[in-house]
């Protein structure tokens, strides 16, 4: 390698900036090393899925185990692109065969659970080191910098970690309300009878894709710190500062020699030219005198570098500039006098510490204020459980999920109306009988009903009335009403008799009100 071709500025750095610098190399070549990763990758974890498809943890856990072999090919193109020479996908993946031959029995044996191991693969795939060469390489390399290569991984576990929890997370938020209605995380983990394996193999790909963004990373950190070890043991800056002292002095030695071979021609030269005596008129009459160089090294001393002028900038008050005799036509105020004194005096740490924790309070306040407000919103996310300890409110709803809830606006015989528009309005006979029975739970059941109020917590508060036969044919209405709201899809005839037999059974024949 040849140090003057590499793309960054080669200098001994601390631990954390050594690795901000392999950071900003993985952001350089992202594109690359993200896509040779993925090609690589993802077959492998489709094969392992496939074959283990009754076992998804044992698949994802033979895929953990092989990251070793796959950090290779991210560093082979960090090596190379650190040179100006990166190469392109195809040539890469060319090279990844042949970069998995050496000493990869030891890499995915002893040497996997090694908490240095994006520090020291260098040392094997770059520096070709071996059994007693590699562990003295590798007792030089750790005398400083293990500490930071040992906590880079570290991070990157929780860092791992945390990104897969978020994506399944976020999955889980993007489920639409309906699906949530019929099943949730606790029905999913505590499921026996039916087989979840897909669940268990999208989460396995969830983290998949979260290493296709962070292994790059986590490789670009560790070889910028096997970088810096390296910068300060063997001296690289010092090295490149050696170089262009030699190509300084290569060209002023072939000016040197031009000038010697040019020296017969230039004596010539000066033996024509007549000898100058010092006092010859010319040099008698030369203006240099005692004063005249002072002033010349007083101008040479008032300028940088000798001379750095700086401009400061503070507030004054008006008589300061002014004359004698109109001193008094503008007093300050005393209080600004006093103000800005303290100001001047440093004795405003205890004034800005006041201010700084009032500011703190009114931030604090603020958030507060704002959960409070959205604390509805809020708990959508944190709890599927309707509050148990809220204030049924005084006038009940009007409307809920769009339909009017008023008993005057119901028909007579609710079951008989449904009949009829079942055959033209499907839609309409639906609506009327979910609009019937919130109506009942609103004003014969009072249960507190909220024009926010999804299908599932109406469901799940229909439950805590303890009657099951209103619980069965809620769910049903409910799944049917979902169906034709969300997916247009037409109960078929059997169950609209059962939906119209179903309300007769429980709030009579000609119930409406």
């Amino acid at each position: 390698m040849r140090l003057s071709d590499a793309t960054v500025v080669i200098r001994p750095r601390r631990t954390w900036e050594a690795m901000d610098l392999g950071v900003l190399l993985s952001q350089r070549h992202r594109r690359l090393l993200m896509t040779s990763w993925a090609i690589v990758t993802l077959p492998v974890f489709a094969l392992l899925s496939v074959l283990l498809w009754d076992s998804p943890t044992l698949a994802v856990f033979i895929f953990w185990w092989l990251k070793p072999a796959f950090e290779r090919l991210p560093l082979f193109i960090l090596s190379t692109a650190l040179f100006g020479e990166t190469p392109t996908l195809k040539q890469a993946l060319r090279q990844w065969p042949r970069l998995l031959k050496p000493q990869l029995i030891a890499s995915l044996t002893w040497r996997r659970l090694s908490l240095s191991r994006s520090f020291l693969m260098p040392v094997m795939q770059l520096e070709g080191l071996d059994g007693q060469a590699r562990e003295q390489r590798l007792q030089v390399l750790m005398q400083r910098d293990a500490n930071a290569a040992r906590w880079l991984t570290v991070i990157g576990v929780h860092l791992e970690s945390t990104l897969w929890i978020g994506l399944m997370v976020l999955f889980y938020l993007l489920l639409p309300q309906q699906i949530e209605v019929d099943w949730g995380w606790q029905a999913l983990i505590s499921a026996s009878q039916q087989d979840w394996g897909w669940l268990e193999h999208l989460s396995n790909l969830f983290y998949v894709l979260v290493l296709i963004v962070w292994e790059p990373i986590y490789v670009a950190c560790g070889f910028s710190l096997y970088l810096n070890r390296r910068t300060v043991l063997e001296a690289w800056d010092l090295e490149l500062v050696f170089r262009r002292l030699r190509q300084r002095l290569s060209t002023a030695a072939i000016v040197l020699l031009a000038s010697f071979l040019m020296m017969p021609t230039m004596q010539d030269s000066w033996a024509a030219e007549p000898a100058v005596s010092p006092d010859s008129p010319r040099l008698l009459e030369q203006p240099l005198t005692s004063q005249a160089s002072r002033d010349s090294i007083k101008a040479i001393l008032d300028n940088p570098p000798f001379t750095n002028k700086e401009t400061v900038t503070r507030y004054r008050f008006g008589e300061e500039q002014a004359g004698p005799g109109n001193a008094g036509d503008d007093p300050t105020p005393g209080w600004l006098k006093a103000l800005l004194e303290l100001l001047d005096a440093q004795r405003f740490g205890a004034v800005a510490t006041l201010l700084e924790a009032l500011l703190w309070g009114a931030v604090i306040g603020a958030a507060g204020l704002l959960i409070w407000h959205y604390r509805d919103w809020l708990q959508a996310f944190v709890s599927r459980r309707p509050p148990t300890d809220r204030k049924t409110l005084q006038a009940p709803p009007r409307q809920a999920f769009g339909l009017d809830l008023g008993r005057e606006t119901l028909p007579a015989d609710i079951a008989a109306s449904a009949e009829r528009l079942w055959q033209t309005q499907p839609r309409e006979a639906l609506g009327l009988l979910y609009r019937a029975l919130l109506s009942h739970l609103l004003h014969d059941f009072n249960m507190p009903l909220k024009p926010a109020d999804t299908e599932g917590e109406v469901l799940q508060r229909i439950e805590q009335l303890n009657q099951p036969a209103l619980a069965a044919f809620s769910k049903s209405l409910t799944g049917h009403w979902q169906n034709m709201a969300y997916g247009h899809c037409v109960p078929p005839t059997l169950a609209q008799q059962q939906l119209c037999d179903g309300w007769r059974a429980l709030f009579g024949p000609g119930a409406s009100r």
